[in-house]
């Protein structure tokens, strides 16, 4: 590897880090609106909207660096393949991709204008919600673990799954917290009864 390949290498994988965790952290600020709205005001709401976008920018900035991964890797983990055969991570990538996807888009459509636009005027949601509380978690961070495998890198297969041990747990506690100061009552009964990312299993009778 030459001195300017080198150089592309560790540039991409700092910024595949900082927007990351960039990511991360815009988008737990953009779950909290009914909190920020008790210090800031109406226009949390909108700001929320913004944190959201900011978020799904580094996101996209950070599945560019996963795909520029590809030509530039790191040289002391380059050589940490799943498999010689680059197939093996491919089918690995896409029956995790595609399940995820379908989670994800059905999320999305059910949650409506909130996934982008949080209102105080929203409802909550119905559809893939009544089984599990955070479809669009459960679709969206797995594929970047689905990424790992499709460029048969087992350190960016690691390196997802430390992000999602660590940003799932702290984005459900804030969100959801932000959703019992929107919805009370109403939404400490909506968790007991359905599961964060897994259907709760109900006996016949109806309890878990």
């Amino acid at each position: 590897m030459t001195f300017p390949t080198f150089l592309i290498a560790v540039f991409n994988y700092i910024s595949l880090v900082l927007s990351f965790i960039l990511m991360g952290y815009l988008y737990i600020l953009s779950l909290q609106p009914a909190k920020r709205s008790e210090k800031y005001g109406e226009k949390a709401w909108k700001n929320c909207k913004i944190f959201r976008s900011l978020g799904g920018i580094f996101e996209i900035i950070s599945v560019i660096n996963l795909i520029f991964w590809i030509w530039f890797p790191l040289p002391i983990v380059g050589d940490w393949k799943i498999s010689n055969n680059i197939w093996i991570g491919i089918i690995i990538g896409f029956c995790i991709l595609i399940p995820c996807a379908i989670i994800l888009g059905k999320g999305v459509i059910d949650a409506g204008a909130e996934t982008l636009t949080p209102s105080k005027e929203t409802e909550m949601y119905g559809g893939i919600y009544n089984y599990i509380r955070h479809p669009q978690t459960l679709g969206e961070f797995p594929m970047f673990l689905a990424f790992g495998f499709f460029f048969n890198s087992w350190f960016l297969v690691i390196f997802s799954l430390l992000g999602i041990a660590i940003y799932i747990p702290i984005m459900i506690h804030y969100e959801e917290k932000d959703l019992i100061r929107r919805f009370g009552q109403k939404y400490h009964n909506y968790r007991e009864e359905t599961g964060a990312l897994f259907p709760k299993i109900r006996n016949k009778t109806g309890n878990n």
